[in-house]
């Protein structure tokens, strides 16, 4: 059904600050970084919260003011920077703000951080943003100040257009949606736009997307609109617009085995349309929920949306969790997107993701990724399943660590299949979440019927 792949290029565009965005910040992710020779304060402030990571030469802290109240954060173990320190930042991304050194390796390490509504500021309120401000003190030089880029990037999928075919600029260049990972878990991340040359390879930011919508953080007034960082995003071209599906990454918060009553955030699937150009810039879309089936599951959440439309119909893949973190892949059809149906779900898996649907020899096939905590059967592979979800063939393509997408993209009579794996980047301090680097796979063969 596929041919056999083989791995063409690994990369990682690992970026801090982006320079070519200003402030305010239309969302929460913003950074500033200097190269410093000695004791540095990098500082964020919006009306009466200064926010400021500092590094003194041998250690780095946070200091947070709202009002009268003042507050210092550091970490104990992962505070004391080594030799070699060229460049330090400071970074917000969703509710966390964090502090990082480069270090003389190259590599970026998260030295100290604070969920910020913890000291009681909700910085992804859009008044708090329109205030927002950057700003540098001491030994501060080449200082750049933008919004925030990522340390890795993963839930990579091809543009595409509502029949699933790719989406190309008038000279061939493939456009990309990922992922961009923040220093931490899944609330520090945001969507990105890429650029990829089906030649070289080469990965080229063009912008970001971020999504207004109520506020699903307990403590916020019911109905608040808030602009999130969503990911796991589907962008399409539906005619004169763009479809744009997300899931509501930004916003989730666990459920706390431990204490059960506690509030918490389940991840859902949202949707936005706009007739603006999203290929290229930063865009706050406004966007309401997808109700995608879940009829006879056990299910506390949805996931990673994929969009075909075919003889009239909307084909939808998705991931259903029956708990955190145990999830299937799920598939939904129905005339329009307001009118879908529960079609298929394989609840014989417990961690399979990125459901991908591929256009193939006239009818459409389902791809996704099994990761290492399925069965033992349906381990680090990447499934392809009919439009019942019965397993009809295996992609013979390198399966990474984490949970690689299966993101196909024909080239004539050859195939590109785009992963990424689970390396993180950013030191120890932000656990789970900093991956992952890309990695390229192309067809060793003619294209297989």
């Amino acid at each position: 059904m596929f041919p056999e792949f083989e791995v063409v290029r690994r990369q990682r565009p690992v970026t801090i600050a982006v320079e070519s965005t200003g402030f305010p910040r239309p969302a929460a992710n913003a950074a500033i970084e200097a190269a410093c020779d000695g004791p540095v304060s990098l500082t964020f402030a919006s009306g009466g919260d200064v926010l400021t990571g500092t590094y003194d030469g041998r250690r780095v802290w946070l200091a947070v003011t709202t009002g009268s109240r003042r507050t210092s954060h550091a970490s104990r173990r992962h505070g004391r920077a080594g030799r070699g320190v060229g460049r330090f930042a400071l970074t917000l991304t969703g509710t966390m703000l964090t502090a990082l050194t480069r270090e003389a390796s190259g590599a970026w390490v998260a030295r100290a951080r604070v969920d910020l509504t913890e000291v009681g500021i909700e910085p992804r309120e859009e008044s708090w943003l329109s205030g927002l401000t950057a700003d540098h003190d001491g030994s501060a030089d080449d200082v750049r100040a933008g919004a925030f880029g990522q340390l890795g990037l993963r839930d990579i999928r091809v543009v595409t257009y509502a029949d699933g075919s790719p989406f190309r600029e008038e000279d061939g260049t493939l456009l990309l949606t990922a992922t961009s990972a923040g220093p931490g878990f899944f609330p520090t991340a945001h969507t990105s736009v890429w650029s990829l040359d089906p030649v070289t390879y080469d990965l080229v930011h063009r912008g970001a997307l971020y999504f207004r919508r109520s506020a699903d953080r307990p403590g916020l007034r019911s109905g608040k609109q808030v602009v999130y960082g969503d990911h796991a995003t589907h962008l399409v071209r539906d005619g004169a617009e763009w479809l744009v599906t997300t899931s509501t990454w930004g916003g989730f918060k666990a459920p706390d085995e431990r204490q059960p009553s506690r509030p918490w955030s389940p991840v859902g699937v949202v949707m936005a349309r706009t007739d603006a150009d999203l290929t290229r810039g930063e865009h706050v879309l406004d966007a309401t929920p997808l109700a995608l089936p879940t009829d006879g599951l056990t299910s506390v959440g949805v996931w990673d949306p994929h969009l075909v439309r075919r003889d009239g119909e909307w084909l939808v893949g998705y991931v259903s969790a029956e708990r955190y973190f145990d999830f299937h892949p799920v598939l939904a059809s129905g005339p329009s997107l307001d009118a879908l149906t529960l079609r298929a779900a394989r609840t014989d898996r417990t961690a399979t993701e990125g459901t991908t649907l591929v256009p193939l020899d006239g009818t459409v096939v389902v791809g996704a990724s099994d990761g290492r905590d399925n069965p033992r059967r349906v381990r680090a592979r990447y499934p392809i399943f009919d439009l019942d979800l019965n397993e009809v063939a295996e992609l013979r393509s390198a399966y990474v660590s984490n949970l690689p997408w299966p993101t196909l993209i024909p080239l004539g009579d050859e195939w590109l299949h785009v992963a990424f794996d689970g390396t993180p980047h950013g030191g120890r301090l932000p656990g789970y979440g900093t991956h992952g680097e890309v990695v390229l796979s192309r067809s060793t063969r003619g294209r297989s019927v």
